[in-house]
């Protein structure tokens, strides 16, 4: 190859090792800890929505789903990945 023709190449291979550096590999890393945050969940984690809604977790389910309880007798499912933050986390049982 050309040794021009790489230094018409260098500025545009520069940028692209930039990019992701700055913003693609972090965001990979945010969603992994999100998905390790989301399975690590348990009975009675409070929770933040996306949606902004707190409550506390009552069933975790298989299917990708969560009941929370957001009131005294008011639960509802919510999916996992729709999970934004966990507040309170219980601690596992030894």
């Amino acid at each position: 190859m050309d040794p021009a023709a790489l230094g018409q190449f260098l500025p545009l291979i520069l940028i692209f090792g930039i990019m992701y550096f700055l913003l693609i590999r972090p965001q990979q890393k945010k969603v992994k800890e999100h998905q390790k945050m989301i399975d690590q969940l348990r009975v009675r984690d409070q929770v933040v929505t996306q949606g902004g809604m707190i409550g506390k977790v009552s069933k975790v389910k298989e299917d990708g789903e969560v009941e929370v309880e957001i009131a005294d007798g008011v639960k509802v499912r919510i999916v996992k990945a729709t999970i934004a933050q966990v507040l309170n986390k219980t601690e596992p049982a030894s």
